[in-house]
């Protein structure tokens, strides 16, 4: 496996926009591990399996095949050779994808389908348990974390954007019901990984955050440096 940079972190931290710039910075590949778990969510939900039958959701894994393709900043997820990333963006689908992550029969197919889109290529890849679970012999780790405030706030714009009419206080109880799920769930627990540098993003703006994970990735020793402009990697499968 080439040059892997895990960034894992609590929702709202800042992972995704971090993660898809420090992508776009160096002409890695993207892996938003979120959209793969949000778009198995949504094949559970289409599908009518109850979110709790391990033994269904082992085998609508095994019948799963994820796509992604296209630059950090317009990346594209398929699900079984369908375009669902736009389907894939709301909260129902959101919360259902919290609920699967703590189902380990669904995060072994997930870790699986991760590993595989990693490949050859460098990749950012971020999520929660990336340094921990998926990658642990990543050459950079990074733990991106802010005070649930700051989460909040970022969520809440981040969906309104979208156009969902969502009120601030239904947010702040869905980010915190979603810490509490991550940190305490069985199977991959959200935790700082060994060797992970922690980031506090209270405060900092989109370009600073960005820039400090970048000072990160560029020291260490085996950073393979920037690929050629306008040339990254174009898609994975698994």
């Amino acid at each position: 496996m080439s040059f892997v940079v895990t960034i894992d972190g609590p929702a709202g931290a800042g992972k995704s926009t971090t993660a898809r710039a420090v992508a776009s910075a160096l002409g890695f590949l993207y892996v938003d591990t979120g959209a793969l778990y949000r778009a198995f969510a949504l094949k559970v939900s289409e599908r009518g399996v109850t979110p709790d039958d391990d033994e269904a959701l082992a085998a609508l894994g095994r019948d799963t095949r994820m796509t992604l393709t296209g630059a950090p900043n317009a990346a594209h997820v398929f699900l079984d050779g369908v375009d669902v990333s736009g389907a894939i963006r709301t909260p129902a689908v959101s919360e259902l994808s919290s609920r699967l992550a703590a189902r380990p029969a669904v995060r072994r197919r997930l870790v699986e389908i991760q590993r595989a889109l990693a490949g050859d290529s460098p990749v950012v890849a971020e999520g929660r348990d990336l340094g921990t679970v998926v990658f642990p012999d990543a050459e950079v780790k990074i733990y991106l974390d802010a005070d649930l405030e700051t989460r909040v706030g970022r969520r809440h714009r981040e969906l309104v954007e979208r156009g969902l009419a969502v009120s601030l206080e239904d947010v702040r109880a869905d980010v915190a019901q979603r810490d509490e799920r991550d940190r305490t769930r069985a199977a991959s627990p959200l935790a700082v990984a060994p060797g992970a540098e922690v980031v506090d993003t209270s405060g900092l703006d989109v370009a600073a955050q960005v820039e400090k994970v970048l000072e990160v990735i560029r020291r260490h020793p085996g950073f393979p440096g920037a690929q050629a402009a306008g040339s990254p990697p174009g898609g994975a499968q698994a």
